[in-house]
């Protein structure tokens, strides 16, 4: 039986209401130094959506863990046909005024660092540098026998020829770029091995019930301690990956700023959460503080097929 990770996270202490002032959020960028954590929030507004917010995924879908994904032939073919499904809405979704604002605050030298939860590639399709990726890429693929790691669009491009006339229509997307599909749909999807060694391939993502590689996360305790101040974006924190950064900041005694809709489980860490779409609340912010926030993608991360 598929058991659903744990990963709802419930109020259980008075939090305070979130504002609708933007001066805070101005004010860590004013000063500078400032390290960016987003999450799924901060993509919405491109067509992905997001696993706990209004309208969001973990109501109809249980993300596939690590322990299934490698234990099962039979979750591997629901994954990957699932997964060459989504990934054609997937690779299309272009970056946001949020995405685009983040990247201007990175041009004029405001940014110590950018942390991202999300696998999408959308912060350095809007021009963003330097961003680690927490919980790794749907852009890459990596042999989980010889640690080969290849180009996603290389493996969409076999998966088509392998499965030729596979267009099932599907219900949604989810945030992982896993599409709804009933087994009757998946059917007797074709999974190609590894090109190298004929070993099992996983996407070079972080999946639920799998940790996120050390040395990144001693990269991100650096970036932590090195920073003046820590503006999360869009992410609720349920999880410990995000959450760890937030608490370490706190405890340096380094000011923490989050802007989501929704109550975080970082809350009582941060001095305000502001409650607004990001998209227009950090535009309005650069407009405050004098930067132009370009319009056009300053290039693509290759996931189209």
């Amino acid at each position: 039986m598929r058991m659903r990770p744990t990963l709802s996270w419930t109020p259980t202490e008075d939090l305070p209401p979130g504002t609708t002032d933007l001066e805070p959020v101005a004010g860590l960028l004013s000063t500078g130094g400032v390290l960016v954590l987003s999450g799924a929030g901060i993509s919405t507004e491109s067509g992905i959506p997001d696993y706990r917010g209004e309208g969001g995924s973990l109501g109809r879908h249980t993300p596939m863990t690590y322990q299934e994904f490698t234990a099962s032939a039979q979750a591997r073919r629901r994954y990957w046909a699932r997964s060459h499904l989504g990934w054609r809405t997937f690779g299309r979704a272009r970056p946001n005024a949020g995405h685009r604002a983040v990247a201007a605050f990175g041009r004029h030298g405001l940014l110590s660092g950018l942390i991202t939860q999300n696998v999408d590639g959308l912060h350095q399709a809007a021009g963003s540098e330097g961003v680690v990726e927490l919980h790794g890429s749907l852009a890459r693929v990596v042999c989980l026998s010889c640690g080969d790691v290849s180009p996603r669009r290389e493996l969409a491009r076999r998966l088509e020829e392998a499965n030729a006339g596979f267009q099932p229509v599907a219900a949604g997307m989810n945030p992982d770029g896993d599409a709804d599909l009933t087994d009757e749909q998946v059917g007797d999807f074709r999974v190609v091995p590894c090109t190298v060694c004929g070993g099992i391939l996983k996407p070079d993502v972080v999946f639920f019930g799998e940790a996120v590689p050390p040395q990144r996360v001693e990269h991100c305790r650096r970036l932590v301690r090195e920073a003046a101040s820590l503006l999360v974006l869009g992410s609720s924190l349920t999880v410990m990956s995000g959450l760890r950064f937030v608490r370490q900041a706190a405890q340096a005694d380094k000011p923490v700023v989050i802007v989501n809709r929704d109550p975080t489980r970082g809350d009582r860490h941060a001095l305000t959460r502001v409650a607004l779409p990001l998209g227009t609340a950090l535009t309005t912010v650069a407009a405050r503080l004098g930067i132009p926030v370009d319009g056009r993608a300053a290039g693509h991360t290759g996931r189209r097929t």
